[in-house]
């Protein structure tokens, strides 16, 4: 049966926007992720953190990201009630359903640097970060990669490519040199950029107090609520339907609704292989069924798999999972021994994961090459890398990012946020 362009339009539009919903979702399963896997006194800014980090997220990118990334004004002006932006519009959905869709995923990368920055980092220091983060810094990144309006692909531009400030149009790049790059979802634009984000910040704030002694051990420091970090990655397994769903862009024919089925599946098949991979890993090295490397490592799975859930077989994409739970479990144990402490993993979830999800697309995407996707990594890495240290810097001189060695150990609750999330257990004061 043939479907009008308005019905198309209407369902690709209602798809998108609960995609988006979906995604916006995933903010939830971070915070309640990043809960459970801190300390019980540092629990209230973790939850302050997340809210308040979307929330500028959402502001920022109406403000500049969307117009730096995929060109037209600032304060998305042209699109009105509607859907009007003056253009041609880029397909066939609603424009101010792109806008949700592609802010969500701003929030998403920043989510990514609260966790690792966790239970020592000034709140407000967090939050000017938050600015730069997501109304600049993967803006530009953004325009580098999705910013030709072709998700997942650079385009003509390559990963070079230069964009006006001003507006984008066919043909307004000025690419150095075209590869053969991919990445569907965002294993590389989203995760990984998120990642060197926050390993930048994790250099220049340094580790907790305790967690690494004089003679090199590495103390663990349990978190205070599993129950909540497993609810989180539940949280986040859903919204993740959405994340890699929602980025077929479209529904309504016949072709694109067994894509979305296909990515369902996938995106499920290797959040499952992850977690099993990591489960027994963990029993092998360390004799037990350590819950928290399940949990990333099913996250781990969902990171592999989102670079490119459309091509490969259900199998496929279960060995892609499960070879991201792996690389987790080793990734997580290697960033201790070099004394980086990121407390929930997110650096070896998001970043190095990351860069594994790109390296396997070639494997089932004939649109992608090695070289490519090394060459996308590296330009998406260093940009965010450096820019964020340049900025996390910059924060240190002016104003401080690290709490004082009191304010640590009575817990960054209490002085950043003047309450603590647990005061019947953990002794509040009036």
């Amino acid at each position: 049966m043939e479907i009008t362009f308005e019905l198309g339009y209407a369902l690709d539009t209602f798809y998108f926007l609960i995609c988006g919903a979906f995604v916006m979702w995933m903010a939830a399963g971070f915070t309640m992720l990043e809960a459970g896997l801190v300390r019980a006194k540092n629990t209230t800014e973790i939850l302050t953190k997340n809210v308040s980090l979307y929330a500028i997220a959402c502001i920022m990118y109406m403000v500049c990201g969307y117009a730096i990334m995929y060109g037209g004004g600032f304060f998305l002006e042209g699109i009105t009630a509607d859907g009007a932006t003056g253009i041609a519009e880029p397909a066939g959905y609603a424009p101010s359903a792109d806008f949700y869709f592609q802010v969500v995923f701003v929030a998403t990368a920043m989510s990514i640097v609260s966790g690792a920055v966790a239970e020592r980092m000034k709140l407000w220091a967090f939050l000017a970060f938050t600015v730069v983060l997501t109304g600049f810094i993967y803006p530009m990144e953004g325009a580098w990669t999705w910013g030709n309006g072709v998700a997942g692909s650079m385009g003509e531009c390559g990963v070079f490519g230069l964009y006006s400030l001003g507006g984008i149009e066919e043909g307004a790049c000025a690419g150095i040199t075209s590869f053969n790059w991919s990445d569907f979802a965002g294993s590389g634009i989203v995760h990984m950029a998120g990642a060197a984000a926050a390993l930048a910040g994790v250099l220049v704030l340094g580790a907790r107090k305790g967690k690494y002694s004089a003679d090199g051990k590495v103390n663990a420091i349990p978190g205070s609520n599993l129950p909540l970090a497993t609810l989180g990655t539940f949280i986040l397994w859903m919204g993740w339907f959405g994340f890699n769903g929602g980025s077929v862009l479209a529904t309504a024919s016949v072709e694109s609704a067994n894509s979305v089925a296909v990515v369902f599946m996938n995106t499920n098949a290797a959040a499952a292989g992850g977690l099993v991979a990591a489960l027994i890993l963990a029993r092998v090295l360390f004799g037990k069924a350590d819950l928290t490397m399940a949990l990333n490592g099913a996250l781990a799975g969902l990171v592999a798999i989102t670079a490119e859930p459309s091509t490969p077989t259900p199998l496929q994409a279960t060995l892609f999972g499960a070879l991201g739970g792996l690389v987790v479990v080793g990734s997580i144990i290697a960033l201790d021994k070099l004394k980086i402490d990121d407390p929930v993993g997110a650096i070896s979830v998001h970043g190095v994961v990351g860069l594994l999800g790109l390296l396997l697309v070639p494997a089932t995407n004939d649109g992608a090459d090695i070289v490519g996707q090394l060459v996308g990594a590296l330009t998406i890495f260093v940009w965010v890398f450096v820019t964020s240290l340049v900025v996390w810097m910059a924060l240190k001189a002016v104003i401080g990012i690290r709490v004082s060695e009191e304010e640590e150990f009575e817990g960054v609750d209490l002085s950043e946020c003047g309450l603590e999330a647990y005061p019947d257990f953990t002794g509040g004061r009036s």
